[in-house]
């Protein structure tokens, strides 16, 4: 897998302390995802921006793409 991201999912405000979602746990979510099917992987990545984002305003447009190779 090649993922392609924008700025926005690292840079989102929420969990418990209001902070960024930031690149290491990001990378760190991708890394966990890739030995999963793409459907999966593609919910999983959604539901854990919700998740993260709570009751917050989204701060950024978010792009992620992820091709198999």
């Amino acid at each position: 897998m090649v993922y392609i991201f924008s700025d926005g999912y690292a840079d989102q405000f929420g969990g418990p302390k209001g902070k960024k979602y930031k690149y290491p746990q990001l990378k760190n979510l991708l890394l966990k995802l890739i030995q999963h099917p793409v459907d999966y992987q593609k919910q999983q990545i959604r539901q854990t921006f919700i998740d993260w984002k709570g009751h917050l305003e989204q701060v950024d447009d978010v792009c992620v793409l992820g091709l198999k190779v």
